[in-house]
């Protein structure tokens, strides 16, 4: 029941933040919050203590009639994206706290009712359940971009929405045939992966590539990325962190625990080419990030080669290239956080992100300047920073698969060094200017997200294996179970 409670709560307190005036929404929202993030903690110490317990299960029937069951549990892989879910929400909550937003209650209720959609998401071991909530985790970032976004959003995110919606389809086609593919007539995850590794290697490719379009849409991969670009800048901050931080995690995950698994020749056959889009990625983002004067769309394509690097370290399926890619979904999605409410925080004093405008801040805000910079050398994977430990495990991993793409993927580390380091000289050092000798220094409130963050970065580069332990064994299992089938092994 306690893996049920962790979906259920936010909905709870989604519920009573539209109800409430809007003065109150932002209490109960953060309250809501930080109320799931100590629920997964103590689902996390509980798990360490018996993984086994049925406290991490739920399943019951649901849609009887066509065998989907209302399936969820928390495993050794899950529970870092559960984890990374519920630690970053309070400070997106929170990052909102002195910012005027309309109709506050119902802008907050749509963050929660996102959050217990994307736990959906990552817990579900029903494919039906699965689609179900990944279609849910659509609507409440769509109304946040389509509500308070910026000038042109209803264009904007139309295409966001069609793009999500149109891979949705595909996946949703490819789900109807492996049941129908089943005698059983279930959507079990387990049962997919025996249905989808019995059928022929030309059927197993066919839908892995539809399966493919809908997560590579949604992480996203080039080509399929110009959605991105203009989604993350003309929504609101909040919205950009739950699409950064946690969304495009979905489909990362997602090829993880349900595309290699289930269709093992499919991957085999087209494991070369996603790898090489996943490479493209990296560095067409990394290059694209390098050419951009607002700091906010140098995020976006920045974020695209760094998740990039992570769609190539699972493709090429070892246990450094997986293991590397959720820690990073991990690492990156609170660095990423970090880096778009250092945005907010500039935007909001400056009414500008365009670097070239700013400069010298640092000479107005030293502890701002220094916060920065170490969530910047989180970002670009200095030794005892969350982001070394998991590209690191991604560059070994790819390297054994093929050191030319290692090299491609490797700049990365290159070009996102360049681009943040001179996002940050040409924000933070030189004079003041006219406009930023009026920078006002950061909030208590903000120096306290900002340090929570910056605990977060280092912490976790310090201490990997507070989470790397229990994703390695079922990785490993899932690893063999696909090279014994695909006759790799």
């Amino acid at each position: 029941m306690l893996v049920l409670l962790l979906v259920i709560l936010p909905i709870v307190f989604a519920v009573l933040t539209a109800l409430v005036s809007d003065r109150n929404a932002r209490q109960i929202a953060l309250l809501g919050a930080v109320a799931e993030w100590i629920l997964s903690i103590v689902a996390i110490y509980q798990f360490n203590a018996s993984p086994s317990s049925a406290l991490f299960t739920y399943h019951t029937n649901w849609v009887s009639i066509i065998g989907a069951d209302f399936y969820i549990k928390m495993d050794g892989i899950n529970l870092l994206m559960v984890f990374l879910t519920t630690t970053v929400m309070p400070f997106i909550v929170y990052s909102a706290f002195n910012r005027t937003i309309r109709n506050a209650g119902m802008y907050f209720a749509l963050m929660l009712a996102m959050q217990s959609a994307l736990l959906g998401v990552f817990l579900a071991k029903d494919a039906m359940l699965f689609y179900v909530f990944w279609e849910l985790a659509l609507i409440p970032i769509y109304l946040i971009a389509l509500i308070w976004g910026g000038q042109g959003r209803q264009r904007i995110t139309f295409k966001f929405f069609i793009y999500t919606l149109a891979g949705s389809l595909f996946m949703l086609l490819a789900i109807i045939f492996l049941w129908l593919n089943n005698p059983a007539r279930s959507f079990d995850m387990q049962e997919f992966y025996l249905v989808g590794a019995s059928l022929p290697a030309s059927k197993q490719l066919v839908v892995f590539i539809a399966f493919y379009l809908a997560f590579a849409i949604k992480i996203p991969i080039f080509p399929l990325h110009t959605w991105q670009p203009d989604t993350y800048v003309n929504a609101p901050t909040q919205g950009t962190m739950l699409l950064s931080g946690i969304m495009l995690k979905m489909g990362a995950y997602a090829l993880i625990v349900w595309l290699i698994p289930m269709v093992p020749l499919g991957w085999k056959m087209a494991s070369k080419y996603v790898i090489i889009l996943s490479v493209i990625s990296v560095v067409y983002g990394s290059m694209m990030a390098l050419t951009q004067q607002h700091f906010k769309r140098m995020l976006a394509y920045s974020s695209m080669g760094h998740v990039g690097l992570i769609a190539a370290g699972v493709f090429v399926w070892n246990l450094q290239g997986v293991q590397g890619a959720l820690y990073q979904m991990v690492s990156h999605g609170i660095n990423v956080v970090a880096l778009f409410f250092v945005c907010d925080a500039i935007f909001s004093r400056m009414q500008t992100d365009n670097m070239r405008q700013l400069g010298g801040i640092r000479n107005t805000d030293r502890v701002f300047s220094i916060l920065f910079l170490i969530i910047v050398l989180g970002s670009i994977a200095l030794p005892l920073t969350n982001g070394f430990v998991g590209e690191f495990l991604l560059m070994h991993g790819i390297f054994q698969y093929n050191t030319i793409a290692a090299v491609f993927a490797g700049l990365t580390i290159i070009l996102g060094a360049l681009y943040m380091l001179r996002a940050y000289q040409q924000m933070m050092h030189g004079e003041t200017n006219q406009l930023t000798e009026s920078f006002a220094p950061i909030t208590t409130q903000e120096k306290i997200m900002f340090g929570g963050l910056v605990a977060l970065v280092l912490f976790f580069g310090i201490f990997p294996n507070t989470l790397l332990h229990f994703s390695e064994e079922p990785v490993k299992q899932l690893i063999d179970q696909v090279h014994q089938v695909s006759n790799l092994k």
